[in-house]
Order: structure tokens, then sequence, then C-alpha cells
């Protein structure tokens, strides 16, 4: 069923991540003034470093999030592709750290942005969909028995 709980937090993940692919994450700072670092990349001193990694792995969490809600008559896909999406968020972070590290020089300091926050909270709701998710499998399980 569409109109079941599961499908709130999935939607409202897919609306993080969308938010979060066009917001700053935050500010390298350095003697040329403050330069945003977007999931696009960073213009650093004139030239534009990519970090597209990013945007492709927010993307693709973003669209495998969307999908997901309609696989509601296949609860167990349901629940393994929110669980490969929590994953590919935990990849995020991973590789914002090394494209951190990367863009990060003696010279420039990075200011974190709130909108960095958005995929934790998206894996938070990702577990909450899971949870949900089960419940409903656990009551058609039960449903079955019965007959």
């Amino acid at each position: 069923m569409i109109q079941r709980i599961q499908s709130v937090y999935l939607l409202l993940v897919t609306a993080l991540l969308i938010v979060a692919v066009c917001l700053p994450m935050g500010t390298f700072m350095d003697a040329m003034g403050p330069h945003a670092f977007k999931a696009s990349g960073v213009d650093v001193n004139g030239t534009f470093q990519s970090t597209w990694g990013l945007l492709g792995l927010l993307l693709l969490s973003a669209m495998v999030a969307f999908a997901t809600i309609f696989l509601f008559k296949n609860r167990i896909l349901q629940i393994r592709l929110s669980v490969f999406n929590s994953l590919v968020l935990i990849g995020f972070y991973l590789a914002f750290v090394v494209f951190y590290f990367k863009l990060k020089t003696d010279v420039n300091t990075f200011k974190m942005n709130w909108s960095l926050c958005l995929p934790l909270i998206a894996v938070i709701l990702n577990y909450l969909a899971i949870r949900a998710i089960g419940r409903d499998e656990v009551m058609v399980k039960a449903t079955d028995r019965l007959r």
C-alpha cells in the first residue's frame, strides 16, 4: 500500500537528498575569499575542482529512495533497497572525507554548513522506513498463517 508511513519516510529521504545536492556543504576560506563546496564541485582560485562522485552518490540515493516507494508489493525488496540506500549514504560521507582532504591545503580553512547533516537525517529516515516495512511484512505473514 502506497499510503503507508514508510512511503512518507522515503519521500522525505528523496526530498532531503535533492536539497543536499542543491545547497553548499561547506565553505573553504582563504586569502581570495570564501569558496562554496557543493556536491558538484568547488571553485578554488579560479579553477573548478569537480566532486562528481558526491553528486552521483546523492542522486543515486535519491533515485533509489523514490523508486523504493513504488515497490510496495515486494516488501523484502523494499527493505533490501533501503539498506542499500543507507550504505550508499555512508559511502557518501566516506567520499566527502576523501574530497575534503584532497581539496584542503595549509592556506585554506573549511567551515561546515548545516546541509552536510541532511544525508545523515536521510539515513535515520531510511532506518525508520526499514522498521515500518518490517512491521508490515510481519503483519502480512501473521494474516497468512491464520488462513
